[in-house]
C-alpha cells in the first residue's frame, strides 16, 4: 500500500472512514476531502452480546494529489504515546468505594469484560443513592460502549443478572464508562425538547428510536411536566420506543 491509500478500522464503517481520512489529511495537510476515495472492505460483524466484534474496514485512497508543499513526512510517523487511564475529571464526584461481596464480584465480572476485549481499564465501584455503581475508565473505550451504548447496555444486563440472582436485592447496579450514561441523559433530553416541538408543530404524534426501559423513562420525566405534550411507551421489546403527542391531539 503505497503513501496516498490508508486502511481504517473502527466500529462502524463511518467510524474506519474517518479514521482513514484523518490519516491521509495527516500525511497531506489541507486535502480536499471530495479527492478522496473509499473503499469498504468489511463491514465487520458483532460478536456475541456486542463484545469481542470484528471491527469494520475500509481502505482510503487519495485520488487527487494535493499541490507540491503538501507532500507527506519522509519520516514515518511514531505510535502516538500512551496516556494514563483517565480518570474521573473535578466535576464528575466520585462516589465512596463500596465494600462487600456484591462489589468484588462487580469488580471481578468488569475485569474478565476488559481483559477479555483487550481493554487496559480502570474499574471503580462506587456506592450511590439507589445501588452499586461501576465506573470504567481508560483510553479507547467505543469497544465497550458499542454503538448507541448497545454493548455497555448488555455488559450491565448481565452484571446485574449474575450479581444479583437469589439475593432478593432489587437495587439495580449500574455501568458507566467515561461518563457516556450522564452524556446519553443529556442527549436523551435535548431529544424530548426536540420531538415535543415537532409534535406541537405537526399536530401528530411523534415516534422516537427504540430504547430501553431505562432510557424511555428519562424521556418521559423530561417532558412529564410540560402541559401541552403527552408521552407514552408503545411497540414491542426490543422495538419498544416513547411516542410524544400534543395534549390536545
Amino acid at each position: 500500500m503505497d503513501e496516498t491509500s490508508v486502511e481504517g478500522t473502527g466500529e462502524t464503517v463511518g467510524e474506519a472512514r474517518w479514521a482513514a481520512i484523518r490519516e491521509l489529511e495527516r500525511r497531506y495537510p489541507g486535502l480536499d476531502k471530495d479527492a478522496v476515495d473509499v473503499q469498504v472492505l468489511s463491514e465487520g460483524e458483532r460478536g456475541l452480546m456486542g463484545v469481542g466484534r470484528e471491527p469494520a474496514r475500509v481502505i482510503a485512497r487519495l485520488t487527487d494529489l494535493p499541490a507540491p508543499g503538501a507532500a507527506p513526512s519522509a519520516r514515518p510517523a511514531r505510535p502516538a504515546p500512551r496516556q494514563p487511564a483517565r480518570r474521573p475529571r473535578a466535576e464528575e464526584p466520585v462516589l465512596p468505594r463500596a465494600e462487600g461481596p456484591q462489589a468484588e464480584r462487580v469488580h471481578e465480572l468488569l475485569d474478565a469484560v476488559c481483559g477479555g476485549i483487550g481493554l487496559d481499564a480502570e474499574i471503580h465501584v462506587g456506592q450511590g443513592p439507589d445501588g452499586l455503581v461501576a465506573v470504567v475508565e481508560g483510553d479507547d473505550l467505543g469497544l465497550l460502549i458499542g454503538k448507541h451504548g448497545h454493548t455497555i447496555d448488555a455488559v450491565q444486563y448481565l452484571v446485574n443478572a449474575i450479581v444479583l440472582r437469589g439475593t432478593g436485592d432489587g437495587k439495580p447496579i449500574v455501568v458507566d464508562a467515561q461518563g457516556y450514561r450522564r452524556r446519553r441523559e443529556t442527549v436523551l433530553r435535548d431529544t424530548a425538547e426536540r420531538a415535543a416541538q415537532e409534535a406541537l408543530a405537526t399536530g401528530g404524534p411523534i415516534s422516537l428510536e427504540p430504547m430501553s426501559s431505562a432510557e424511555r423513562k428519562i424521556v418521559h420525566l423530561a417532558l412529564q411536566d410540560r402541559p401541552d405534550v403527552v408521552t407514552e411507551s408503545g411497540g414491542r421489546e426490543p422495538q419498544r420506543c416513547v411516542v410524544v403527542r400534543p395534549a390536545d391531539g
